[in-house]
């Protein structure tokens, strides 16, 4: 494991084999690369690339007003940085948003794509009330969200099991920089619109999985999302919400690592 800075202030870590087929794993909002501490040995053949989002874990803050698109370059930067011309991209939420931003802006880097529990068109309503929680953010800090976002987050129960899941993400969301998370909230919140039948659809391999209750990026978000890229396959996870990567990773690892060998196969 090696751990490097790009001259933009990103912090990445590289794991495996050099010459394994290269994965970048996206964190999701609020969090860092540590998310992915439980499932990279799962990777063992390939070349995984963890890294944190500008304003998250030990990454700089954003160098301009952050979108999808400058997310979207910083992955850019990392591969330029490892002299890696194309890799399987995986997202978690905001991080699948981001990497559609990528394929979309730069196809020739990326070589298929996993999209997990990732937002598509909210609706109406749906849209205004996380864009409340935008502004709220901006208002009030990250952690004003914070106790609303464990609910939706994790299955009931869970945490009087596993506190330290809890005191993990807590402390994750507390080190992200004040301005740099907020931005990265507004993204999360309107940078869906950019991303609903794009004008030219994605044209690489791709797989889409939520769970059963993620009720920010719903199995109907996911089978939207795969209508929309020809031959996109879809999993839905039974029972877990948003963070079930957090409480059964290999429920995640194995379809990803099987999808992956079957572009390579």
């Amino acid at each position: 494991m090696r751990f490097q800075r790009t001259a933009s202030g990103t912090v990445y870590e590289v794991h495996g084999p050099d010459d394994g087929d290269p994965v970048v794993l996206i964190h999701g909002l609020g969090l860092c690369r540590a998310l992915w501490n439980d499932h990279v040995a799962a990777f063992a053949r390939h070349r995984v690339i963890t890294y944190d989002l500008y304003g998250h874990g030990d990454s700089a803050p954003p160098p301009r007003v952050a979108d999808l698109a400058l997310y979207a370059d910083q992955i850019v930067e990392v591969l330029a940085d490892l002299d890696i011309e194309r890799a399987a991209i995986v997202g978690f939420s905001i991080g699948g948003m981001i990497n559609r931003r990528l394929v979309l802006d730069h196809p020739e880097r990326v070589s298929s794509l996993v999209i997990l529990n990732s937002p598509h068109d909210r609706g109406a309503e749906g849209q205004a009330a996380v864009e409340a929680r935008a502004a709220t953010v901006r208002d009030q800090g990250a952690m004003s969200t914070m106790d609303a976002a464990l609910v939706r987050w994790f299955t009931p129960g869970h945490l009087d099991v596993h506190p330290e899941h809890e005191a993990l993400v807590r402390q994750w969301r507390n080190d992200a920089d004040p301005e740099g998370y907020a931005q990265a909230t507004w993204a999360l919140a309107h940078g869906v619109r950019e991303l609903i039948a794009p004008p030219t659809p994605i044209a690489c391999p791709t797989l889409v999985l939520t769970c059963e209750n993620d009720s920010g990026s719903t199995p109907a978000m996911t089978h939207a999302i795969a209508t929309e890229i020809p031959g996109a396959e879809t999993i839905v996870i039974e029972r877990l919400q948003h963070l079930g990567l957090i409480e059964q990773p290999d429920l995640f690892t194995a379809p990803i690592i099987d999808f992956l060998a079957r572009q390579t196969s």
